[in-house]
């Protein structure tokens, strides 16, 4: 070695003290300056340091420049190119791929023997190029920072080179003081300088030495430069595991120490910076101890235990950092070096505490936050509701999900086996607006989709019932009626509920069942909107909902300002104030979009008009739906009740119900592959749901019908027909009566040896093989000498904890048993849910159909409608969600994957 270090190193150190390593008179070359990470920040500390870079290269791009505040930096192929025309620099910079590196630093040595000083921003390199590295530094005196630095900045030379310290306004966290920074890590650099402002101390030079597993300029070499230091009275250093630099540091300042990284000593390999390895006599545990003796301290400082000495404090948290240098500064009759800035306690610049009763400690008040973020925060203040992000919706769902192991989908966070224990009103709250509706909302939707329920003297009707006569299946029928309640039977009452949802805004409306509410709050609505809200002449339907909120007792602070204006509310009024009362809870708590709010008004009128199309024609008369007049339709009946009402012909009993509500729960999805949540979907995403003006909530249910069949929405039927062919002859007065007279074992036996033979048979003379039995055995749980589906488990316990007995039920699970007992089977097959849905239902309507009020093709009908009115509000939930989060065409099917098939 022929040229020798500065004072006690054996090896070549050039710098003698901190203020030496970055100033003023440094000027700069930066190789593959145009890459992503320096264009980035080479134009901010070249405009900080008042225009230190001469220039840059990047291979095949002479000519080109670096635009900076402080003007334009050339750009050329070479150093070579860039010294020939003039350029003269004693610090390169490194911005290189880890395999070029050491040619970079070579060239710089080889072409430039000013060259002083060496950043390398660059991570991860070999450890053999980091020596060679090292060996061409010491053999021509030249000082090495990094590899994996961020580089270095001096806040009293206002100067950095070689990274990003300070960030994009290094005038924000580099202030002149007193205080020098060694760290591992760039990011924090900035961030300790930052934490030491706030509490009056600030910084000299700070260096990010980088955490590579070879440290050119480590430890030792800092603190030797810091102590040759007048502007420096101390120093922070924030330390990794991995290394025994510090440990050979000899410190002659007071030095707060920041070890970090204990929990990394159950690792086995690197992580994060490739020289933090885990275990060993490096780690942090041993870090902490190297400290401690050198401090001469027996535990870490904190600020609950303040243990410090005047030669320093070792600390494991970057916050604790100030008030410890504050300490060891005190011991040495140091004071900060101005007034604190401000604190590092926690303060939220925004806050939601709706609905928590916090302890004092933890419910801090919002502060007022810095520029820009004051204002872009007031604006999200004033935001109604919350806006997703948009995102690609192929085979994929914001709103359900199937768990692959139970087979048990989830709405929402809500399973179907707790959905079935919902009424249907709870359920089409959860659907849209991602939360189960309480008792008073199930008073406002049950009138809200009641109103529409009759649909008498309506050309929905009319086309629901040339449908059905011209021999349509069930979802055909509906998704003629439903083509009819597009957009302009909406518009009025989404209007309405824009308005409201604004007037209740601007009032700072928290609750919307707040009964001491002043509607008065609500500022004097202009012209055109109390034209949206009343008119002139009374509305026969909106007085009718009127009169059934009111004897049903809902509260809503929307129907109450109705009441107070000039004129009479409108149909499409009331039906609005209903809607934004139901949604205005989950608007406030930002569980929904405002979107899908101002959207319910015309949900209701869909579902209510896909409940009333599903009956025939001569069940709705002017006054009368299905028996039932209109003030008990909207003043007395759940919507549960009408709607079971509807499906089965007649008034329900509480069984009835019980069994009713059980089947739409578990029938509400199937997750986001269901054919019936892709049709709907598809239906969005083709409108185009990033522009919503042009989705149409008719079109995208009726895409969701057209994609429900006899094989998708109809599998509940194959089930019942089953079962009547069982049961076809015997005598079954009571299907819920367990003394039923019956011999379900013998009959399922027989029908054993019978399906057994068959299969036999038909496998002897090479036949296809004999049809599967509906609604026995599952592709997910079967292999088990006894296999269970979950969903029919939960069912069956969930009736017999009400005692409730269904001997359809009950011969499904004996039939399982007589195909094994009888060698059918080579185990006990699970009893499918639908097998469920089967029984409940023909349980329901096992009355009217033994006595000839319903027939065979009356039953299939009612198992399939069955299934559209639990899967409608699914597929409602799927809508929504795609219209909020989707993007347009976005469950198109690339052409990379479709395939012709000959």
């Amino acid at each position: 070695m022929d040229k020798q270090g500065a004072g006690q190193f054996k090896y070549y150190v050039g710098i003698s003290s901190l203020a030496q390593a970055a100033t003023r008179d440094d000027r700069v070359c930066v190789l593959n300056i145009l890459g992503g990470e320096s264009k980035q920040v080479t134009p901010v500390g070249h405009a900080y340091s008042g225009g230190n870079v001469v220039f840059g290269t990047s291979p095949g791009r002479r000519g080109h420049v670096l635009e900076t505040a402080a003007g334009n930096i050339p750009v050329y192929n070479t150093v070579l190119e860039g010294l020939q025309a003039g350029h003269r620099f004693n610090c390169g910079v490194i911005y290189l791929p880890p395999s070029a590196a050491r040619d970079g630093v070579a060239e710089l040595i080889r072409v430039n023997p000013e060259l002083k000083k060496i950043f390398i921003v660059t991570e991860k390199l070999s450890v053999h190029d980091s020596r060679e590295i090292r060996a061409m530094g010491q053999h021509n005196g030249i000082d090495i920072f990094g590899g994996n630095s961020l580089g270095i900045a001096d806040a009293w030379n206002r100067v950095r080179i070689g990274g990003a310290l300070g960030g994009d306004s290094p005038d924000e966290a580099l202030k002149k003081g007193s205080i020098a920074i060694f760290s591992n890590s760039g990011n924090f650099t900035t961030t300790i300088a930052t934490y030491l402002r706030m509490a009056g101390w600030g910084t000299t030079t700070l260096m990010s030495s980088g955490k590579d597993v070879y440290i050119h300029f480590a430890a030792p070499e800092f603190a030797f430069a810091l102590a040759n230091d007048a502007r420096s009275k101390a120093a922070v250093l924030y330390s990794e595991p991995g290394g025994y630099y510090e440990r050979d540091a000899d410190f002659t300042k007071p030095v707060v120490a920041c070890v970090v990284g204990r929990w990394k000593k159950k690792l086995t390999r690197a992580v994060g910076h490739a020289g933090a390895l885990a275990g060993g006599d490096d780690d942090a545990s041993a870090k902490e101890r190297w400290f401690m003796e050198k401090f001469e301290v027996d535990r870490v400082f904190t600020p609950e235990d303040p243990v410090v000495s005047a030669k320093g404090a070792v600390v494991t948290n970057i916050a604790h950092i100030p008030a410890a240098l504050t300490a060891v500064m005190r011991e040495n009759g140091a004071r900060p070096d101005f007034a604190p800035e401000g604190s590092l306690a926690l303060k939220p610049w925004f806050r939601s505490t709706r609905a928590l009763a916090l302890p004092p400690e933890l419910d801090l008040p919002a502060v007022t936050a810095m520029p820009p973020y004051d204002a872009q925060i007031a604006g999200l203040n004033r935001q109604i509701g919350v806006v997703l992000p948009r995102q690609n919706m192929k085979d994929a769902s914001g709103a359900s999900q199937m768990d692959p192991k139970t087979q048990v989908t989830s709405l929402h966070g809500v399973t179907m086996l707790q959905a079935a224990q919902y009424p249907l009103e709870a359920n089409l709250c959860l659907a849209l607006l991602h939360e189960p509706g309480g008792v008073n909302d199930a008073k406002l939707a049950s009138v809200a989709v009641g109103a529409e329920v009759n649909l008498a003297g309506d050309a929905t009707l009319v086309a629901a019932q040339a449908a059905r006569e011209a021999g349509n299946a069930p979802n055909s029928v509906l998704a003629a009626a439903l083509s009819i309640v597009g957009p302009g039977r909406a518009n009025g009452a989404r209007r309405a509920a824009k308005a409201l949802i604004e007037l209740g805004a601007a009032a700072g409306l928290q609750d919307a069942l707040d009964e001491g509410f002043d509607t008065s709050a609500f500022e004097a609505t202009d012209a055109d909107t109390r034209a949206l809200l009343t008119s002139a002449t009374p509305d026969e339907k909106a007085e009718a909902m009127l009169a059934g909120l009111a004897k049903r007792e809902a509260k809503s602070v929307f129907v109450r300002y109705l009441r107070t204006l000039d004129g009479h509310p409108t149909a499409d009024a009331v039906l609005a104030a209903i809607t934004t009362t139901i949604g205005w809870g989950p608007l406030m708590r930002k569980r929904v979009c405002r979107l899908t709010v101002e959207n319910l008004p015309w949900w209701m009128r869909l579902f209510g008009t896909l409940i009333g199309a599903s009956v025939d024609a001569e069940r709705h008369t002017p006054h009368r739906f299905c028996g039932i007049s209109t003030d008990e339709l909207l003043g007395e009946r759940s919507l549960t009740e009408v709607a079971c009402s509807a499906l089965i012909g007649a008034v329900p009993n509480e069984t009835d119900l019980f069994g009713f509500q059980t089947l739409v729960g578990l029938l509400l999805t199937n997750g986001p592959g269901a054919i019936s949540a892709q049709g709907a979907k598809g239906a969005v995403s083709a409108d185009g749901p990033e522009t919503p003006e042009r989705i149409q909530l008719n079109k995208a249910m009726v895409g969701f019908l057209t994609h429900a069949g006899y094989a998708h929405g109809g599998n509940g039927y194959e089930g019942v027909s089953f079962l009547l062919e069982r049961f076809k002859g015997v005598t079954l007065a009571n299907p819920g009566d367990r003394a039923h007279g019956l011999d379900l074992q013998t009959m399922a036996a027989e029908f054993a040896r019978a399906y057994g033979a068959e299969r036999t048979e038909r496998k002897e003379v090479g036949a296809e093989q004999a049809r599967a039995l509906p609604c026995i055995n599952h592709p997910v749980f079967k292999g088990k000498p006894v296999n269970v589906d979950p969903r029919e488990a939960f069912v069956r316990e969930l009736f017999e904890a009400r005692g409730e007995y269904n001997i359809f039920h009950d011969y499904y699970r004996t039939l399982v048993q007589a195909l094994y007992d009888e060698n059918v089977t080579r185990n006990v097959f699970a009893v499918n849910v639908d097998a469920v849905i089967a029984s409940l239902l023909l349980k329901m309507l096992w009355a009217r159909y033994r006595s000839g009020d319903i027939s065979d093709k009356a039953l299939e009908t009612a198992a399939f409608t069955v299934f559209l009115y639990g899967r409608m509000i699914g597929c409602a939930a799927e809508i929504d969600d795609h219209m909020n989060r989707g993007r347009n065409l976005d469950t198109r099917t690339p052409q990379s994957e479709v395939r012709f098939v000959a």
